[in-house]
């Protein structure tokens, strides 16, 4: 197929010429609809719901609102997880689903949900919401509103805060992107009543009455209209209030003819909504602003600059004196980090092209190659507007145009070894150029494009990680695999057109700079690779010391997730005592900013959010504040020269403000900690219980102990109690006496300092709240004895004769993960790796915190992402090297060359793991990328150096060293060139030090010092490798280098796999024999296609027969001419088809059922056979290694006979051991034999390793007698009869009449258009065929009952009998197992015996057949329990 394409483009240059053109514009144009970002979006799929309600406390909106909402929610299908928040008058419960549920989707079931829990949840306790549809990076442009100096005095903060919700808010909304706007801070605007209880009582009124008068005296309503004339007049009624003075002239009541009006028992005023959060400003006091908030999946960039552009138009609507100032857009951001891409990618670009044109020594040569890397890219634009791939630091950050361009240096450089080798001094025309430019192409593009496909290959793993690893690194993945697949496509098509085109076709000799360069390099090169094939063993034995050395190393390097992004500013949660008042967060963080600023040059700004803001999409108490610390560029910083570094004097010069604890990150990496964890650390220690007292002191505990541990930074526990609370208790008895409810008692303390709503108050379009409350002088303290409700006999009770009052704490906050209660340690992580600091606090923990019955601690935030990450790349990395393995295979066609490339992988990996040591760095996703990618290049560099081998191999007869020589040597500059440009492309990203480039830099610097590392593999070691596997005809030496080849892809194997755990204990060739069965063994192949023999009988279950149609022409009634056409159609008998259809579903669910078994029984069968095959191994060792013992004592005994020292009677003895024993090992050889071919023919494999000392053998931690039949059998023997009793239903459904309907048309006597219609039914008269049908297949039913029952007996009979041998083998194992341990002892005690004459030769024969029969026994007894296991395993096993 490539060498078609190769050809079909050079012939067809024209063609090539308008798909360029065409992916250049399509290129172009996805390139500007692409959606920007910074970061990749990796908030989970989840859906909030709010509840606000404030009056109740925490635990009473866990009882009332939270409880409830969570149960409700458990009934959602496809959730991964429900957490909660309860705190005072606010209820957030988090449901998170797994990935590819739709958004809207997870909206409607959450909905569907609520509306029958709101049945639960009274009315005035609040109704549940959903949060925007927004995720962790959607604040995306956060503002405040400024006034000038001349003018403060007239806008305060309830006025900012009104233009805020009524003018910008208004304006900003319905932006394309934009899916609200949350306002913070000042002062929400209402119309109040203050009303005096002392004036209340004077004039005999309650708070109901004034509600009342309230609500009854201010409304509009009409009066339909009149007519008079021809007009017509409608009637409307203007009664609702628009100003104070209309409030406070509203009667009350009539006191003796005088009227009592609202102003007479308060004051009138503008007042404001109890506050639960605010706002500061750079140490100035209050502010007013609000956050945009981004809907999920929607283009940042676009939507900022629509943003952007709204908010202009808004300022000029703005009074005067007042503008927006954004202090936190977005945009800088992504645009730090899209010029930190940008940067990269041209710097590395032009590095690349350069080193092109150098080496390959041809300058239009060089720039054909370069050409590819802008197409492949525009190639990679389409594919990501297709697949909806953003452009963010991660999804362009791991793209080396060097990798890129490999498949293209590869054919061009062939291209120009064959002319400048076979045609130089010739002058080529077109035609003889093409057919140059087709036959090298061909030549090469083999190896090529299976380099490329590894390449794409490796980064499988990538594509398969999942939930928030995937969300970050997929689009990495995908990004790269779309240009790689672009190049591929272009140096098909595009690089062999260009170069038949293009190239000078006057082919003269010349040295140029990069043939000058070569040679000089060949020149060192040759004495290298001299000495290597001389001394081959000591190479690979340097080799495996250096792989050995970057193990240990890697073994003690750390990990983490990923590097932490520069965001560019800072994030700082500030904490108060809990019971701290909001005016004490907001004197405490506008003390906190102003210190910041006064000592911090690097500090632009820096605001505060106290609280809750109006969507309360991030929840806190009014003692937390998130604080934004804007900075400066950082070539402007003068007090510290990092991060890090700034945090820690910081902290030094807060540390002045002693009530408050300060807790330093950055602020989009707190949303997503937060969204994603519940917690807005990078580490969240979450402790599990019930009682809150107890969770808050293991808290603490863990928070003192986590202290102690080296690069725990801003330990803090999650704040749940010490909320200070005065709790009023009602006397039930006196409030009967008194005829009051509870609802009136509530009702008067929530309108007393609540405030309760007494309808709307419009200014125009704008709506505020009338609300009634107590004077403020009155609110500041709770006297009972002031606040009066109507009895009910119309006097007035002061509450306190009812009502108690009496301080208390109660819990501040109560969160909740999947309907059990927890507390949050957050720690964050300061100058270490995430892994080793978790793996110290688990230590510490388990050792010094000592925790009840029912509590337990489990360990969140970003490591619980590294280990989720860590689980899935430990099953898709060894798939993905499978899988290389294969493609290698196919390439060459023999195991040992696909083995010797394949040791590039291990090998390769030293200097990347080296690299990663030197600069200092953790072990990371992000690094384990770049050792994806350094796998892809190190294969293909081996493919082109050993395929070029194997090419001179077969086309010249010399000797091998010289062979190896003069190949090496010839590929040395693709090789070089391959290297080099994969290296240097990612040099840029190694040593950037701008925005993001921390992410990129473990990626590049594993890449660059890893392909040092491959290059001398490839170089030097591979060389020696394929000397020593093809000398001697390729027979001792292909053992030897296969054998140490195997050798490095086990160790290297065993440290990927050291940690895994599992109940199986089976080797990794067997679980690749297993897979391996699975795909080819004829009876599991059959299984399955009986289960799409099955679908096609549901196919065929309705069946229309054939249409009658018929036409009649002549004298059909009487002389004349007639015509008549029909036809007719059958349905045929209706109820059979839906039974057919109903049989056929059976038959696949049985089909479906039967292939689950036949794989269970044929994996057991393969164990058994591996075990089997393992222990005829063993035992022909043993009986060699017994046959060597007894020819060496023959010997011995036949020198004592010579000497009289013993008689013929022991020589005798020991020769029938001999013999006995030597029968057993021709026999244990043909049994050994037959074990081979039987596991062969099972697993269809064409050989086995040479040797293998591992059963498989399974184990169980509970008692095997709790082992039970497996259901899989059972549910497989009901399916069976489930599939007879529906077959017998279609046998019955014969009885019912078949269907048919036709239609005629005809003439008569020549008049046409006569019609009509036919319906009919086929009625079966005669039944005894169908009554003889149904009767077998009764029959065939019972029989098949009875050997269902017979077989499910037969199983529990085979279960028992296991179990009981089982134990038997077990305790048998564990006498035998006492027995060997003492065997050494006995042996050595048998032979010193024997030289001091304690035993005579005789005795010494029988104390070695006793011991040969031990170890024999031994033998067996391990074979029997590891298949009496595996038959155990096969019965019960339930996966």
């Amino acid at each position: 197929m490539f060498q078609k394409i190769i050809s079909f483009s050079v012939k067809n240059k024209l063609i090539v010429f308008f798909g360029v053109v065409a992916l250049i514009g399509g290129g172009i144009y996805s390139m500007t609809q692409l959606s920007v970002n910074a970061v990749p979006d990796i908030t989970n799929n989840q859906v909030q719901v709010v509840t606000v309600s404030p009056s109740l406390s925490a635990q009473e909106v866990e009882q009332f609102i939270t409880y409830p909402i969570e149960i409700s929610m458990a009934n959602i299908p496809m959730v991964e997880e429900i957490r909660s928040i309860s705190k005072y008058g606010l209820s957030v419960v988090t449901i998170v689903f797994e990935e590819d549920v739709a958004v809207l989707d997870t909206r409607q079931y959450v909905q569907e949900q609520i509306t029958i829990v709101s049945d639960e949840i009274p009315a005035k306790l609040g109704a549940p919401e959903l949060m925007p549809i927004t995720t962790g990076l959607g604040e995306i442009y956060q503002y405040t509103l400024e006034v000038d100096e001349e003018l403060q005095e007239e806008y305060g903060a309830m006025e900012l805060r009104t233009i805020q919700d009524w003018i910008v808010k208004r304006q900003l909304s319905g932006i394309k992107g934009i899916v609200e706007v949350s306002s913070f801070g000042g002062y929400l605007k209402q119309y109040e009543v203050a009303v005096n209880p002392s004036l209340m009582a004077q004039h005999k009124v309650s708070f109901q009455d004034i509600i009342e008068a309230l609500n009854v005296n201010n409304e509009n309503s009409g009066g339909s209209y009149i007519e008079k004339n021809q007009n017509a007049y409608y009637v409307r009624t203007e009664g609702m209030m628009v100003n104070l003075e209309d409030i406070q002239n509203t009667v009350l009541k009539h006191d003796s003819q005088t009227p009592v009006l609202i102003k007479d028992i308060g004051t009138v005023q503008f007042g404001n909504a109890k506050r639960f959060g605010a706002m500061t400003k750079d140490g100035k006091g209050e502010a007013v602003g609000g956050i945009t908030l981004m809907l999920k999946g929607a283009n940042s960039s676009e939507t900022l600059d629509l943003v952007n552009k709204r908010v202009a138009e808004v300022q000029k609507s703005l009074p005067e004196g007042v503008r927006i100032k954004p202090y936190l857009d977005r945009s800088d951001l992504v645009g730090r980090a899209i010029n930190t891409v940008k940067t990269n990618l041209l710097e590395g670009g032009v590095i690349v092209i350069l080193v092109l044109i150098l080496l390959l020594g041809n300058f239009r040569a060089g720039l054909i190659v370069a050409s590819i890397i802008p197409l492949s890219l525009l190639f990679a634009f389409i594919m990501m507007n297709i697949f909806d791939v953003s452009a963010n630091l991660m999804s362009l950050g791991a793209i080396d145009f060097g990798i890129v361009v490999d498949g293209a240096v590869i054919i061009v450089e062939s291209i120009l070894h064959i002319l400048f080798t076979v045609h130089l001094g010739k002058q080529l025309n077109q035609s003889q150029m093409d057919e140059v430019v087709v036959d090298a192409s061909q030549k090469i593009y083999k190896s090529a494009a299976f380099g490329v496909l590894i390449i794409l290959v490796v980064f499988l793993p990538i594509l398969s990680l999942t939930g928030i690893e995937g969300k970050t690194f997929k689009p990495m993945a995908q990004t790269v695999s779309f240009a790689i697949l672009g190049a591929m496509i272009l140096s098909m098509t595009y690089v062999p057109m260009m170069t038949a085109l293009f190239l000078k076709k006057n082919i003269k000799d010349r040295v140029t700079f990069a043939d000058k360069v070569m040679n000089r390099l060949k020149v060192a090169y040759k004495p290298v690779l001299s000495s290597s094939l001389r001394n081959p063993k000591v190479t690979i034995s340097l080799s495996v010391i250096l792989l050995a050395i970057a193990l240990f190393i890697f073994n003690r390097m750390g990990s983490e997730f990923i590097p932490q992004l520069e965001e560019g500013d800072l994030a700082m949660q500030m904490t108060l005592p809990p019971g701290s008042s909001l005016e004490q967060s907001i004197a405490t963080s506008t003390k906190a900013e102003r210190i910041l600023l006064d000592n911090f040059p690097e500090v632009e700004s820096v605001v505060s959010k106290i609280g809750t803001a109006e969507v309360p999409t991030d929840p806190m108490s009014i003692e937390l504040a998130d604080i934004m610390i804007i900075l400066k560029p950082k070539d402007e910083w003068t007090t510290a020269e990092d991060r890090f570094d700034l945090i820690e004097k910081m902290e030094d010069k807060l540390a002045v403000i002693p009530t408050a604890i300060f807790e330093f990150t950055q602020p989009i990496q707190l949303r997503f900690n937060e969204l994603i964890t519940g917690a807005k650390s990078d580490i969240a220690v979450k402790i599990y219980g019930e009682d809150l007292a107890k969770l808050a002191d293991y808290g603490q505990q863990a928070s003192d102990i986590i202290k102690e541990v080296p690069g725990a930074a801003d330990v803090k526990v999650e704040q749940t109690e010490g909320l200070a609370q005065w709790v009023i208790s009602y006397n039930r008895k006196k409030a009967a006496q008194y005829g009051v409810s509870i609802e009136e008692l509530n009702s008067i303390i929530r309108a007393a300092y609540a405030g309760e709503n007494a309808g709307f108050v419009f200014e125009g379009e704008r709506k505020f709240e009338l609300v009634v409350r107590l004077k403020e002088s009155f609110r500041n303290s709770i006297d009972l004895h002031k606040l009066t409700i109507q009895g009910q006999k119309g006097s007035l009770i002061p509450l306190s004769e009812v009502a108690d009052l009496e301080y208390k704490e109660g819990p501040l906050q109560i969160s909740r993960d999947d309907t059990r209660r927890r507390v949050v340690v957050g720690v964050n992580v300061r100058d270490r790796d995430i892994a080793g600091l978790v793996a110290d606090i688990e230590a510490n923990l388990e050792s010094q915190l000592d925790l009840d019955p029912g509590y337990s601690v489990k360990y969140g935030g970003q490591f619980e992402t590294l280990e989720k990450a860590s689980k899935r790349l430990a099953i898709a990395v060894p798939v993905a090297l499978i899988l290389i393995f294969i493609l290698l295979y196919f390439a060459f066609g023999k195991v040992k060359y696909a083995l010797l490339i394949y040791s590039a992988v291990p090998l390769s990996a030293i200097g990347g793991v080296l690299a990663l040591w030197i600069r200092g760095m953790p072990f990371s996703i992000s690094a384990g990328v770049g050792f994806i990618a350094l796998f892809g290049v190190a294969v293909l560099n081996g493919i082109v150096l050993i395929s070029h081998l194997n090419d001179l191999k077969k086309e010249k007869d010399m000797d091998l060293i010289q062979l190896i020589k003069i190949g090496s040597t010839d590929r040395l500059r693709p090789v070089l060139m391959t290297a080099l440009v994969a290296s240097l492309g990612f040099l840029p990203m190694a040593l950037s030090t701008s925005s993001g480039a921390e992410v990129q830099k473990p990626l590049a610097s594993v890449v660059i010092g890893g392909l040092i590392t491959a290059t001398f593999l490839t170089l030097v070691v591979l060389p020696s490798l394929y000397y020593l596997m093809n000398k001697n005809k390729g027979k001792s030496g292909s053992k030897v280098a296969t054998m140490l080849v195997l050798m490095l892809f086990s160790f290297f194997c065993f440290h990927q796999n050291a940690k895994a755990q599992d109940q199986n204990h089976e080797p990794e060739t067997l679980k690749m024999m297993i897979q391996n069965a699975m795909e080819q063994n004829p009876q599991i192949q059959n299984a399955k296609l009986r289960i799409e023999q099955a679908e096609t009988f549901k196919a065929q279950a309705f069946q229309i027969p054939s249409t009658n149609i018929n036409y009649q022409r002549g004298q059909i009634d009487g002389p004349e001419i007639d015509y008549s056409w029909n036809f007719q159609q059958s349905i045929g008998n209706i109820p059979a088809s839906f039974r057919r259809q109903k049989m056929a579903g059976a038959q696949i669910d049985l089909a479906q059922k039967e292939y689950n078994l036949a794989k269970k029984e044929m994996s057991s069968e393969i164990r058994k056979a591996w075990n089997n095959w393992v222990f005829t191994l063993k035992q022909v060792d043993f009986l060699k290694a017994q046959a060597d013992l007894l020819k060496t004592s023959m010997s011995q005994a036949e020198e004592m006979v010579e000497k009289g020292e013993s008689g013929k009677l022991e020589t005798l003895s020991l020769s029938g051991q001999l013999m006995s024993i030597e029968n057993e090992l021709i026999k244990g050889r043909r049994m050994l034999n037959d074990n081979i071919k039987a596991l062969k023919q099972l697993c269809f494999c064409d050989q086995l390793p040479d040797s293998a000392t591992t059963y498989s053998r399974y184990e169980w931690s509970d008692s095997i007698d709790s082992l039970t039949l497996d259901a899989a059998f059972t549910q497989r023997n009901e399916q069976q009869l489930l599939a007879a009793t529906t077959n017998i239903k279609v046998g019955k459904a014969q009885y019912f009449p078949s269907a048919y309907v036709g239609y005629v048309n005809q003439s008569l006597q020549n008049i046409t258009g006569y019609q009509s219609v036919q319906v009919g039914i086929s009625i079966p008269i005669v039944y005894n065929g169908v009554k003889g049908k149904i009767e077998e297949l009764k029959i065939e039913k019972d029989i098949q009952q009875s050997t269902l029952e017979w077989q499910n007996n037969e199983r529990n009979q085979r279960l028992i009998s296991a179990k009981s041998d089982f134990k038997n083998y077990s305790t048998l194992i564990q006498k035998s197992s006492s027995m060997m341990e003492e065997l050494d002892d006995l042996e050595s005690s048998s032979s010193e015996a024997l030289k001091i004459g304690e035993l005579n030769f005789y005795e010494f024969v029988q104390n070695l057949s006793a011991l040969y029969n031990i170890q024999k026994t031994n033998l067996e007894l391990q074979k029997e329990i590891a298949n009496i296991s595996i038959e155990l395993q096969y019965l019960t096993e339930r996966k």
